[in-house]
C-alpha cells in the first residue's frame, strides 16, 4: 500500500497543509530514537524537495543533539479526519540558529514565536505515503497557548537562561 515518491506532489502539499501538528523523528549513531510532537504554524514546505520548521523551546532539544551527529530526519503527517493517509519525508538537515546569516529570511516565513531557538531546513530525499486505515479519527479542538504564554513571561532572556 504504501508509495514513495522523488518530491512532494500537489496532493502531498495539500494533506500538510490540512494538519495541525506533524511528528520529527532523529536518531545520532548511537543511543535512543526521538520522536517528537509539533504543532503552532511551525512548518513550511518551500520547495518539491526542502522543508523548513522553526523549532521553539520546551523540551530537551534532542533533535539539535542529534543532527550534530548525524543529519538524518523523518517527518510524519498523520491524517486524523475523513481522508485516512499517512505522508512521511525523509532526509538530511542542516541546524539554523538566530546568528546564522540564513536566520532573517528563513524566520521571516512565520509569525513571530517566543522562544524560537532553531530553524531546521531539511533537504527531503523520498517521500511515502501510505494508507492511515488504521490511524483513528480525532477532532481538532484549537492550538494550545500554553507554551507561548509561558515563553511571553519568561522573556527573551529568561527563556535563553
Amino acid at each position: 500500500m504504501a508509495k514513495q515518491f522523488a518530491s512532494f506532489e500537489d496532493d502531498h502539499l495539500t494533506t500538510i497543509a490540512a494538519q495541525h501538528m506533524f511528528f520529527v523523528g532523529t536518531a545520532a549513531p548511537e543511543g535512543r530514537v526521538n520522536i517528537s510532537p509539533k504543532g503552532m504554524d511551525s512548518l513550511r514546505v518551500t520547495g518539491p524537495n526542502e522543508v523548513v520548521w522553526l523549532n521553539v523551546t520546551g523540551s530537551g532539544n534532542e533533535t539539535a543533539g542529534h543532527l550534530q551527529r548525524d543529519p538524518r530526519m523523518t517527518l510524519m503527517w498523520c491524517s486524523f479526519e475523513k481522508r485516512p493517509m499517512i505522508l512521511r519525508a525523509y532526509g538530511s538537515a542542516q541546524t539554523l540558529h538566530p546568528r546564522d546569516a540564513r536566520w532573517a529570511g528563513l524566520y521571516a516565513l512565520f509569525p513571530p514565536i517566543p522562544g524560537a531557538r532553531q530553524i531546521y531546513v531539511m533537504a527531503v530525499d523520498m517521500v511515502q505515503t501510505s494508507c492511515g486505515y488504521a490511524v483513528p479519527f480525532y477532532d481538532h479542538v484549537g492550538p494550545r497557548d500554553t507554551l507561548r504564554r509561558w515563553a511571553e513571561q519568561k522573556g527573551d532572556e529568561g527563556v535563553a537562561a
